[in-house]
């Protein structure tokens, strides 16, 4: 199967690790969302507003809400492309994100939502739409 992950906002390879593994050989479902959230703050970085600079500037995206249809087990030693999409709901910034085994077939899709805050309180996430506003799909 053939995928075009340049239809996609973002997408980065990645590979799963050994201790990501449950005793059955297959990927933890919690490890999935460190995947999705790693792949936010890539894109992030290559917006040019890396995460770390955010908090230096009292900018905090939080996850307000995540959801995650497992499709297909990732395995040891697999390798995996991680790709996304970003959206606005009201205030929130929507990320889809999909997780792809290396011969295309989908292992899982996560839609999450993403408050910002900004020196504590909850915004609108002004702060973050001149770095994201052309990302929006």
């Amino acid at each position: 199967m053939t995928v075009d992950f340049n239809k996609y906002t973002f997408h980065t390879e990645m590979d799963v690790r050994d201790y990501e593994v449950d005793i059955e050989g297959i990927v933890n479902n919690a490890v999935y969302l460190n995947y999705m959230e790693h792949t936010r703050h890539l894109f992030c970085r290559e917006a040019g507003f890396p995460f770390n600079e955010m908090h230096d500037r009292g900018i905090d995206p939080v996850a307000a809400r995540i959801e995650i249809d497992y499709r297909t087990p990732l395995r040891m030693t697999d390798r995996f492309v991680s790709c996304l999409d970003i959206g606005r709901e009201g205030p929130l910034f929507l990320f889809d994100q999909w997780i792809y085994r290396a011969d295309g077939v989908l292992a899982a899709h996560g839609r999450v939502k993403i408050a910002t805050l900004r020196d504590g309180r909850l915004t609108r996430g002004e702060d973050l739409m001149p770095v994201f506003e052309k990302y929006l799909k």
